[in-house]
Parts: structure tokens; sequence; C-alpha cells
């Protein structure tokens, strides 16, 4: 019997939470300064108050809209199967197992996190993106590993040890502990 590909999408519940305590934080702000009109900033951009409660909502909504968008998005974000990884995440990338040369588990705090070592000509013909300044994206570089990429399970359906587990199936000889 030939092994199934794991898939991972974003979580539906924990974007949809994501979106639904930003919503709440903001709705919750505004309604304490309407029920404190004495604590409520006034409505210009010569008050710092106003000034951070403007750009503090934005942030906070900008995650809500992610969220929201990534509930509507049912693409799977990472598919392991028999020909290889595809990371998703906006950038569709696929590499063939040949493309890979190392895969592993990273903690990084208390959380495991999917490490993949590619090829030098595979990584730099994939153009990824990848930034340590994006802290919203499941993708990220790995610092003193060029071609290294971190695959942050924050926010999928699937854990990292599962996609790990996967790799065992199709490359054990590829795991490194």
């Amino acid at each position: 019997m030939a092994a199934q590909p794991v898939t991972a999408r974003y979580s539906t519940l924990h974007n949809g939470s994501m979106a639904a305590a930003s919503v709440a934080m903001v709705v919750v702000a505004i309604v304490h300064f309407i029920n404190n009109p004495a604590k409520a900033p006034n409505m210009s951009l010569n008050d710092q108050g106003f000034v951070l409660f403007v750009m503090l909502s934005a942030a906070v909504l900008y995650y809500a809209v992610l969220g929201i968008n990534r509930i509507r998005n049912r693409e799977p974000q990472v598919v392991i199967d028999h020909d290889g990884i595809r990371l998703g995440f906006g950038r569709n990338s696929r590499f063939t197992w040949d493309d890979i040369i190392w895969v592993r588990l990273r903690r990084l705090a208390l959380r495991p996190q999917l490490e993949i070592g590619l090829a030098d000509q595979a990584f730099i013909s994939a153009n990824l993106r990848l930034t340590m300044w994006s802290f919203d994206d499941s993708l990220r570089p790995v610092r003193g590993q060029p071609t290294t990429v971190l695959v942050r399970d924050n926010g999928l359906d699937t854990k990292a040890s599962a996609m790990l587990d996967a790799v065992k199936t199709f490359r054990p000889n590829l795991v490194k502990s």
C-alpha cells in the first residue's frame, strides 16, 4: 500500500479565533471610550493618544483581515508526497526529494518547527523571498544556514511533528536529528 500524501492547510479554528479576537479588541476599546468620554482621546492628529489608537487599531484589524483571508484559503500550504515537498504560503514552490538535503525538527521556544535544508541551486531558483521581519509568515530563513527554510506550523491544521513523520515515510534517509 502506497503512503498517503500529508497536507497542511490554514486552520479554521486558529485563524477564526485570531480574527474574532482582533475585532473584539478594537470594539472593546471603542466601547470603553464611549462609556468613559473623559478618557477618550480627541479626534485630532495633534492628539498622540488618538494617533496611537488609530495605528494600533489598524495593526490589529490587519490581523483580522489576515485571519479571514486564511479561513477562505483552503489550498494546502504544505504537501509532502512521493514527489517531494510543496510549499505554498504565496510562494507555491515544489522541491523534489533530490532538491532536499535534510529535514529535521527544531524547537523554537517550546514549539517544534520543521527545518528543510535545500540544495543551493534549488533554493536560489525557488526565489522564496524569505525575511526575518515578517511576523505572520510561516516560511522563515534560518540564521547562519543560508539555504534552509523554517516552516512554522502556527495557524496550520497539521503539526510540524506530523510533517516530519510524513518525510520519514517517504524519505527516511533525509531526516536529521
